[in-house]
C-alpha cells in the first residue's frame, strides 16, 4: 500500500555547519543528517537530482528508504527537509534511523470514497473535508500511503468520524483523547427544507476550518 522503497547513494561529510552545507551545494549536492535509533548523527552528502525528483514525486515523507552511505545501508525515513523559499531546490534533509521495531508520528492523506453511493450528496448536500490529512503513530516500516474513508449511505448532517474508519493493524491517531471528525456532509445553500437546515447548521460550523484554507 505503500510507495515502493528506494536506494540513495551518499558519501559522509567531515564538517557539519554552514560553510560546510555551503560547500557541498557549491558541488551540487544536498547536504543532510541522519539520526536516531540511539547513535550519533551521521553528515552525508546526497546527489541533488536524486532528492529533488523524490521529493517532488509525492510520498517523500512515508516512504522508507535505504542510504548507501560509502558501502554501508542505513535504512531511514525521511523526517524533514527544507526547500529554497524562491527556487524550489531541496537545501536539507533530515533522516531518522529505521530499526525494526521504530515508531513515527507521519501525516497521512486521507481519500474519500463512494461518494456517488451518498443520499446526502446526492439531494444536493456538500462534502465538507475537516481533515485533509491525519497524523499517526505507526511502525515505520507499515506506514498507509493513505486512508480511505468510506461516504456510503452517508446523509446530509452527518459527521464522519475517526472511529468509523478502518485502520491498518498498529496504525493509532495522534489524538487518542477524543474521536475527532474528517468530514461532514452539510446542506447547501441552495436547499432549504426546513428540517435540513437545523441539522445542517452544526455541521457547517465543524466544517469552518477546512473552507479557510481553501483561500
Amino acid at each position: 500500500m505503500s510507495h515502493a522503497s528506494y536506494e540513495l547513494k551518499a558519501e559522509a561529510r567531515e564538517q557539519v555547519g554552514k560553510g560546510s552545507a555551503r560547500a557541498v551545494r557549491r558541488v551540487g549536492k544536498v547536504p543532510a543528517v541522519i539520526y536516531g535509533d540511539k547513535q550519533p548523527p551521521l553528515a552525508i552528502a546526497l546527489s541533488y537530482k536524486d532528492v529533488f525528483y523524490k521529493i517532488h514525486g509525492g510520498g517523500f515523507l512515508t516512504t522508507v528508504a535505504t542510504i548507501d552511505v560509502d558501502g554501508k545501508k542505513i535504512q531511514v525515513l525521511p523526517k524533514d527537509y527544507q526547500l529554497d523559499p524562491v527556487k524550489d531546490f531541496p537545501l536539507h534533509v533530515d533522516f531518522l534511523r529505521v530499526g525494526k521495531d521504530t515508531e513515527v508520528n507521519v501525516d497521512v492523506p486521507v481519500h474519500f470514497i463512494n461518494e456517488d453511493k451518498s443520499p446526502g450528496i446526492k439531494r444536493g448536500g456538500v462534502l465538507n473535508i475537516v481533515r485533509h490529512e491525519v497524523e499517526f503513530h505507526c511502525p515505520a516500516n507499515a506506514i498507509p500511503e493513505f486512508i480511505t474513508v468510506d461516504l456510503d449511505g452517508t446523509d446530509i448532517g452527518d459527521s464522519i468520524h475517526i472511529s468509523s474508519v478502518k485502520l491498518p493493524a498498529g496504525v493509532k491517531p495522534v489524538i487518542s483523547d477524543r474521536d475527532f471528525t474528517i468530514a461532514t456532509i452539510a446542506g447547501s445553500s441552495a436547499m432549504k427544507p426546513e428540517t435540513e437546515t437545523a441539522e445542517a447548521a452544526p455541521a457547517a460550523a465543524a466544517a469552518t476550518p477546512a473552507t479557510e484554507e481553501k483561500k
